[in-house]
């Protein structure tokens, strides 16, 4: 087998399989054929969430269209823990990075959340699956989170199902700890919920509270800005609670 570290990869949405033929669209084509030079005959990896990744060849190879052929498997298919990230939309290059960031941590769904305090008044679903994507195909993962329509906080929590836990970032939290606070955490699906930049109101804070499934934790000393604060959360919840840790979740 090829060093598979040298083979681009790309998402798609055709299904894999050994032998099954996959056109690209007409920006795949373009990237694979005029931005990286590949030609017929060269190797490509593939995946679309479903199938795992497949090492495929490419048959035809022109400026608009390009063909290929799965040969062999190389990763399996398999899901990342049943975790929900839950954010308030940032502006545009830091929504990107978040986006990209969620991705890379584990996150199985991506959903914007309105706050009182969330400045961003839109968010572009388009983009924030194409980041997705995009940290998918860099980061060697076999699956993308699902993009959720955004909703608001009251709404959201209206709507929750008491089945899964809700972490949210409080810097008032009555442990310190987060670590401690964390290991409490029932061992079935979870979601995350990260604030916007100033942070929640005494109301919504008092909403999330005053529910069961809910639990607050600090991240520290430090005031963050939001992306660097959902980045450190993930990173604390799969180190306890998902694949970081010994239990792993299906």
């Amino acid at each position: 087998m090829p060093n598979l570290a040298r083979i681009p990869r790309l998402y798609v949405e055709a299904p894999l399989a050994p032998g099954a033929c996959v056109s690209l669209g007409r920006e795949q084509a373009h990237y694979v054929c005029n931005v990286m030079r590949l030609k017929a005959g060269q190797p490509l990896r593939l995946f679309n969430g479903r199938d795992g990744e497949w090492l495929c060849t490419i048959d035809a190879a022109g400026k608009r269209d390009c063909s290929l052929t799965c040969t062999e498997q190389t990763a399996g298919h398999r899901q990342p823990p049943d975790l929900d990230y839950l954010f308030s939309p940032l502006k545009h290059a830091r929504l990107d990075y978040m986006a990209q960031k969620a991705t890379e941590m584990g996150a199985r769904r991506l959903r914007p959340v309105f706050t009182e305090r969330t400045v961003a008044t839109r968010v572009n679903l388009e983009r924030l699956r194409a980041n997705a994507v995009e940290a998918a195909e860099q980061c060697n993962l076999v699956t993308v989170p699902e993009v959720l329509p955004p909703d608001s906080l009251d709404s959201v929590v209206a709507q929750w199902d008491p089945l899964r836990g809700l972490v949210f970032c409080d810097e008032t939290a009555a442990i310190s700890d987060p670590l401690e606070a964390l290991k409490g955490l029932p061992r079935g699906p979870l979601a995350l919920l990260i604030g916007p930049e100033g942070g929640f109101s005494e109301a919504e804070r008092d909403m999330l509270l005053e529910r069961e499934f809910v639990t607050a934790v600090s991240l520290g000393p430090r005031v963050m800005r939001a992306d660097t604060a959902g980045v450190a959360a993930l990173a604390l919840v799969q180190a306890v609670w998902g694949d970081w840790s010994n239990h792993q979740q299906d």
